[in-house]
């Protein structure tokens, strides 16, 4: 067991001191390798969190169901306003419902950030209402609510005006965030802004208890409308069911591969040609071929290691930071996406070595010697 043990601690010392004896080489190698994990991992997070986090908005806003136009998408920013606002008046009367809100989503152009065209007074009635952090609820057309995360970001504060969609409104006040949209208006001034008179473009609705009857209900009496429960648009509301993203992060992954690969090739291959002499000397004195993969493949691994290691660290860094600086833009770094990149640069990693260090491996050690 001593014998093992020396012999290992022996080998470790050989790589580290052939790490060592190369410090730029080595640290850029292992500086490229992070930076492949980071583009992994932030790729993902930036994705994943995003999607996550409007998911959990949305079932915030406290509705059982959501009835949106045909084919419309789970993506409330691509949402029209072409559905009747009276439709809603006639879903309200439905004996499984308890209480609709009419809504016209509006996208700011600027930076995409969803504003909600609300009648306050019914959508407040969906869940336990806004929690004010400061302010109080729109009096006026020109008034708006803002959550609590964006007037971070922004450093807004109440009385203050804001231009929004090319409009000048007052913040009137900040709510906690979590209710679907960061910015809430007006319904009757989000209608003027869109030039969608009396229309909408989706409606939250409020079950009495049983779901499925209320879903049934309104699709009786709108047969051509998309109605979803929340628990389905939550449950679509994942990187991993969104078939659109897939092609994506599967691009982002290979990329990954290719980078670590080409990175270990090239360092490996310049490792090789510089120590030709020096593996003649060791094979010379006894060393095996299998001795030489082992010691150009743990080198390898090492450095990888220390990558991956870099490359997480710095990205949980850059995540605090960001949440620090901007708290409306989520990342979600889980720990399956951490092992994934890890085992990702290892493997790009592995294939870049193995053609490097088996040429090493059958080098005569008589021409290695005579290598200048």
């Amino acid at each position: 067991m001593n014998e093992t043990f020396d012999g290992t601690f022996s080998l470790f010392q050989m790589l580290w001191g052939n790490i060592v004896a190369r410090p730029l080489r080595s640290l850029l190698s292992v500086i490229a390798i992070a930076i492949q994990v980071i583009l992994v991992l932030l790729i993902v997070g930036f994705t994943s969190g995003i999607i996550s986090e409007w998911g959990k908005r949305v079932e915030g806003v406290g509705a059982d169901l959501l009835v949106q136009p045909p084919n419309s998408s789970i993506f409330f920013a691509f949402s029209s306003a072409v559905m009747q606002e009276s439709l809603g008046d006639k879903i309200a009367l439905l004996p499984g419902v308890d209480e609709v809100a009419p809504t016209l989503i509006l996208t700011e152009p600027k930076n995409l950030t969803l504003v909600y065209g609300i009648n306050y007074k019914r959508f407040n009635a969906l869940s336990r209402g806004f929690l004010f952090r400061a302010g109080r609820p729109f009096e006026s057309p020109d008034e708006a609510i803002a959550d609590d995360i964006i007037a971070q970001t922004k450093h807004l504060k109440v009385g203050q005006q804001i231009t929004l969609l090319n409009h000048t409104f007052t913040v009137c006040g900040i709510v906690a965030h979590g209710k679907g949209a960061r910015y809430f208006i007006p319904l009757e001034t989000a209608q003027e802004i869109a030039g969608a008179e009396k229309r909408v473009s989706m409606f939250y609705v409020r079950s009495k208890g049983d779901t499925e009857a209320a879903r049934a209900q309104i699709v009786a009496l709108s047969p051509l409308d998309s109605v979803r429960t929340t628990y389905e648009l939550v449950t679509l509301m994942s990187s991993s069911n969104l078939p659109q993203l897939k092609p994506f992060t599967r691009s982002m992954v290979g990329l990954g591969l290719v980078i670590s690969f080409l990175v270990v090739l090239l360092n490996m291959h310049t490792m090789v040609m510089e120590r030709t002499r020096e593996i003649g000397i060791l094979k010379a004195l006894g060393l095996s071929r299998l001795g030489i993969l082992r010691m150009l493949l743990g080198e390898t691994l090492l450095l990888t290691v220390c990558g991956c290691l870099l490359g997480i660290a710095l990205t949980f860094a850059f995540q605090a930071v960001m949440k620090e600086t901007n708290p409306s833009l989520m990342i979600l770094i889980t720990t399956q996406w951490v092992f994934s990149s890890a085992l990702l640069a290892l493997v790009g990693a592995s294939i870049g070595a193995i053609y490097p260090a088996l040429r090493a491996a059958s080098y005569d050690p008589v021409v290695a010697l005579a290598y200048e």
